[in-house]
């Protein structure tokens, strides 16, 4: 007679029901912890939904966001416009104040000025003045000035001492008020030159920097002519200075300061921008 089997052993229905419940709620209870803190916490969000299939936003903007730094915009101290590389780098670095003389044309002898200022490094040049009308020589401009070639000289020069007639305007600037500074006489147009004088800046070309205008020395040869000025404009081509109305030579006067080390940039447009 043949042995008999153990009768299987049969869980009751509600343990299976039980276990099922359990692990639901399992995943239920864990799902609703990594949503909690998925709201709360971005970083994890990404994660929570990059888990879940769902694309999020692409690597490159998440990159962006978090280090912003490479994508900020560049930007440049302001150079002054018209100016080209050779010109530009003629100017001393601790030149904080430039007047820009630029004439109409090679032989022309109209040209116009605008003063420029560095006082912000990390801003650049920066105008202080409008543009203001200007008088150069009757011939216009020249890299090589020589005595009477009624051109003015092209170049950079330093701005370092300004006298005149007449008492100065409020100025930080050295001024040599002299009777000495008087012209008679008519000008290339027939206009009376009285008064040209009133006011004077120095520009240093061919003369020692730091001495008054009537200074006569000429470390370059008297035949490389000299006593380039900025002076009154007197309605006409001069015969190498620069000039400016009365009201402007007044102003300029009042903006120089010394310690900003000022130059003039002058020539005509073409050789500016070389």
């Amino acid at each position: 007679m043949s042995a008999s089997r153990p009768s299987a052993v049969r869980r009751p229905p509600y343990a299976v029901h039980a276990g099922a419940c359990a692990a639901a709620l399992l995943l239920l209870t864990a799902c609703g912890n990594t949503s909690e803190t998925a709201a709360k916490d971005p970083a994890a969000r990404a994660s929570a939904t990059a888990t879940a299939g769902v694309a999020g936003p692409p690597a490159e903007r998440v990159r962006r966001r978090a280090a912003p730094g490479p994508y900020a915009p560049v930007v440049r101290p302001r150079e002054i416009p018209a100016l080209g590389p050779k010109t530009r780098a003629a100017i001393p670095a601790d030149a904080k104040q430039v007047l820009v003389v630029t004439g109409d044309d090679y032989d022309s002898s109209l040209s116009n000025t605008v003063l420029y200022a560095r006082d912000n490094p990390a801003l650049g040049w920066l105008p202080v003045t409008t543009r203001w009308p200007a008088h150069n020589a009757l011939n216009g401009w020249t890299d090589e000035h020589w005595e009477n070639d009624l051109r003015s000289p092209v170049g950079v020069y330093g701005l370092t001492y300004a006298g005149g007639l007449l008492d100065p305007p409020e100025t930080a600037f050295p001024y040599d008020q002299n009777p000495a500074f008087v012209v008679s006489g008519e000008g290339f147009d027939g206009e009376p030159l009285e008064g040209s004088f009133d006011y004077v800046v120095a520009i240093d070309y061919n003369r020692t920097p730091g001495v008054t205008p009537l200074d006569r020395e000429r470390p370059l040869g008297q035949e490389r002519g000299g006593g380039i000025w900025i002076h009154v404009d007197h309605g006409g081509p001069t015969q190498g200075c620069i000039s400016l109305p009365e009201d402007r030579m007044r102003e300029l006067l009042s903006t120089l300061d010394p310690a900003k080390k000022p130059v003039v940039v002058m020539g005509d447009a073409e050789a500016l921008e070389r």
